[in-house]
């Protein structure tokens, strides 16, 4: 799979020497219960593979992948896609993988051809991909392969826009607290038939958390200023991989120090009376608690992630800020009194698409008051005695803040 923290039980290159070699790997993850730690090690394939060496990558196809999404179905979705990257303070693009000169996806005819004379077939490495937490063993492949590449390189200005209310307190003013939401969206529909609609708006996704967010800055800047610094963003390229938040959580424009918390509000589904707001990954930091506080005041709960098989928590712009070390969430509408419903059907019907528009049946009595349950979440954490913490053991913040004081979890 290609899977690479051997402290947490997943070490795909053990017994392996990939320097200077092709790695091909699975797609996806093994099956079983969703495990963000997992996610975050999928989505790092590439970056971990160029550590151990590696100068290629081809990912083959499961019987998992094929059929809940198809090779064809994504080689026609990326024709024409290019792949996209921030620019460092030196000036260069980032890449994560610079070891890995080139990489592919193959269909399964590309997967045969590349297990042919391979000591285990490739039908016996799917049967075992496809069993519950199947994870076949790595060898050396037969067969060789070379890549041929063109390209070209177009740099594009896409500003994040930001903007800070200094804190009150003459110490806790130098700790800055993140409240942010992308201001981007897919674009124009690709293909689209004469003279019908091809605009992705976005309404929910995001245009509703940019929204609450300057909600939120209007709700502050008419307040006492609070003890912590706010600094409110809006992200550019989160559709594009995180691009925006990748960038001002790696060049921020207050000291990294400083920054003790971010909460993300993306998709918030303004779609009906909502009674529960979801923190994704609030079981990773204090922060969970503070929302709890703050959400309650208003007499809305904090519910447990209803839909851990989406691994939002590593999706969206506050993951950025997680491998910056910062203990942050993603805060959304809940799935109480119609929000399953609600989710559901956004997510199957309109997710993507470009009926993401004004025409959906916004709620604006729920979106003010999810407005001003952000604001009393950020008030809280912006006033706190104390700034978050990660718990002790949460893999998290041992990955990316192994030197931070922890806290204790609660039992």
């Amino acid at each position: 799979w290609g899977l690479d923290d051997p402290k947490y039980g997943y070490d795909d290159y053990k017994g392996l020497d990939v320097r200077g070699k092709i790695v091909v790997m699975l797609r996806g993850i093994p099956k079983g219960a969703p495990d963000e730690v997992v996610a975050h090690l999928a989505g790092d394939k590439l970056a971990r593979a160029s550590a151990r060496g590696a100068v290629g990558v081809i990912t083959v196809p499961t019987l998992s992948s094929e059929t809940l999404d198809p090779f064809a179905r994504r080689l026609a979705a990326a024709v024409g896609r290019p792949s996209t990257t921030w620019v460092t303070a030196a000036g260069a693009p980032f890449d994560d993988a610079a070891n890995v000169r080139a990489s592919a996806r193959t269909g399964m005819k590309g997967a045969e051809a590349i297990f042919s004379g391979a000591r285990t077939p490739l039908a016996t490495i799917l049967a075992q991909a496809d069993k519950p937490g199947g994870r076949p063993k790595g060898f050396a492949l037969a067969t060789r392969a070379a890549f041929a590449a063109t390209s070209t390189q177009k740099r594009l200005p896409s500003p994040n826009v930001l903007g800070m209310i200094e804190g009150s307190d003459p110490v806790l003013k130098n700790e800055v607290v993140i409240l942010m939401g992308h201001l981007d969206h897919i674009g124009i529909k690709a293909n689209a038939k004469p003279g019908a609609d091809a605009i992705n708006n976005g309404a929910l996704d995001n245009a509703a958390g940019s929204a609450v967010m300057l909600e939120a800055a209007r709700a502050f800047a008419g307040e006492a200023a609070p003890r912590r610094s706010v600094l409110f963003i809006a992200n550019t390229g989160e559709e594009r991989g995180l691009l925006g938040a990748e960038a001002t959580a790696a060049m921020p424009p207050v000291p990294a120090a400083s920054i003790a918390a971010a909460v993300d509000l993306d998709m918030p589904l303004l779609l009906y009376p909502f009674t529960d707001v979801i923190a994704f990954g609030g079981d990773h930091s204090t922060m969970g608690a503070a929302i709890r506080r703050a959400a309650g005041s208003m007499g809305v709960a904090l519910a447990a992630d209803p839909m851990p098989e989406e691994t939002i928590f590593v999706r969206s712009d506050h993951y950025a800020f997680v491998k910056e070390g910062v203990p942050a969430i993603m805060l959304a509408t809940g799935y109480a009194n119609g929000g399953e419903a609600a989710w559901k059907s956004f997510l199957g019907t309109h997710y993507h698409q470009v009926s993401d528009d004004m025409n959906l049946p916004i709620d604006w009595t729920a979106a003010a008051k999810f407005a001003e349950v952000n604001y009393r979440i950020a008030r809280e954490i912006a006033d706190g005695a104390d700034r978050p913490r990660w718990y002790q053991g949460d893999y998290f913040g041992n990955a990316f803040a192994p030197t931070a004081t922890k806290a204790p979890r609660p039992k």
